[in-house]
């Protein structure tokens, strides 16, 4: 068995940008790309790795050489298939380089060839509520809004809900409370006709109150952390990641944001006194971090929320920086969040489910 050639997309540089990992990742849509010091085989570097860098507020234009994990293991021609197999269940690893003496990988072995089996997700799983803002008119996506609720919006073969909600409950999340408003009988009518029963508690609100005002309509009935989540958007990530960075940096709040990057195709100047030429850019990039629309409160926020008051979670993140609580960032790539908020990216994401 030799599955070196599947790795070709995905060898890179080890002076590579971080920003420019981050892009190959989402062409190849791959989370991990193998890094070579020449013809040398480097490390593994991961989505985590990454992520963990951006958290560290580590430049994108840093090398990844400045973040690879080179505590790694790796295998080596030597070992047996039993202690190989070992470790990748222990680290759950989907697969295994085999690295000889001379730093050159001999072959690739994958979760299926050592375990004969599709990869068992062995992670603890979440017990987690989700709240769903689910009330808004989708005025952006009409004319279809006007017949069909935006949570009802097919992507798929599935409403853009049920790709939400079979998300949260693939990590062990499965009570849902949904906020609704708009057309919220047929949302009710829909859910209830539906072969495979979530576990949804409905709240209407009684006027419109912003992107989280509703939630105050919750207090007394959430005492853990829990997630929140638009109805417009699906993100690959896996939401323990967001969690675990969640607990361990003892967060008030975490927002899931996107890295996206916008390049200027012309000559940047920078002038200063007397309209002098200070500095010129030749097409310069420009990297933000997105808001993507999911979020993990704790609980006590929802005392911070006020009952019946228009109010947007822009208004709750204020309020907890001004207390000096934390509100956290958990950067995901461009690719892997897809939005349906407006009809092009709407268009977008039913091509490429």
């Amino acid at each position: 068995m030799n599955n070196i050639s599947t790795i070709q997309d995905k060898i890179v540089s080890s002076d590579l940008t971080i920003l420019a990992a981050l892009k190959k990742m989402d062409e190849v849509k791959a989370k991990l790309l193998f890094v070579f010091d020449g013809d040398v085989f480097d490390c593994l570097l991961t989505i985590g790795d990454i992520q963990r860098a951006i958290i560290r507020n580590v430049a994108l234009t840093e090398s990844i050489s400045t973040i690879l994990d080179r505590q790694k293991v790796y295998a080596k021609p030597t070992d047996s298939i039993d202690d190989i197999r070992e470790v990748m269940f222990r680290e759950n690893f989907d697969c295994m380089p085999i690295v000889n003496d001379r730093g050159q990988i001999v072959d690739i072995l994958y979760w299926a060839d050592v375990f004969q089996q599709s990869p068992v997700d062995s992670r603890k799983k979440l017990d987690l509520p989700v709240v769903i803002m689910a009330g808004g008119k989708g005025t952006r996506l009409k004319p279809l809004t006007n017949v069909l609720p935006k949570p009802l919006i097919p992507v798929g073969e599935k409403t853009i809900l049920e790709v939400i909600m079979d998300q949260f409950e693939e990590i062990g999340c499965r009570k849902f409370y949904m906020s609704v408003n708009y057309k919220s009988d047929m949302m009710r009518f829909y859910i209830d006709q539906l072969e495979h029963h979530y576990d949804i508690e409905f709240f209407e609100e009684p006027k419109p109150l912003g992107t989280i005002g509703s939630v105050s309509l919750l207090k007394g009935k959430i005492t853990t952390p829990f997630f929140v989540t638009n109805c417009d958007s699906i993100n690959e990530q896996d939401y323990r990641d967001v969690y675990d960075y969640h607990c361990d940096n003892h967060n008030d709040m975490t927002l899931v944001t996107m890295v996206k990057s916008f390049k200027i195709p012309y000559g940047v100047i920078e002038t200063g006194e007397d309209g002098l030429m200070v500095d010129l850019k030749e097409k310069p990039e420009q990297t933000y971090m997105v808001n993507t629309g999911v979020y993990i409160l704790n609980p006590e926020l929802i005392d911070e929320i006020p009952e019946g008051e228009f109010f947007h979670i822009t208004d709750l993140m204020t309020k907890i920086r001004q207390r000096n609580g934390r509100v956290g960032c958990f950067p995901v790539s461009e690719h892997a969040w897809r939005d349906m908020g407006e009809w092009r990216e709407y268009l977008k994401m039913i091509k490429v489910l």
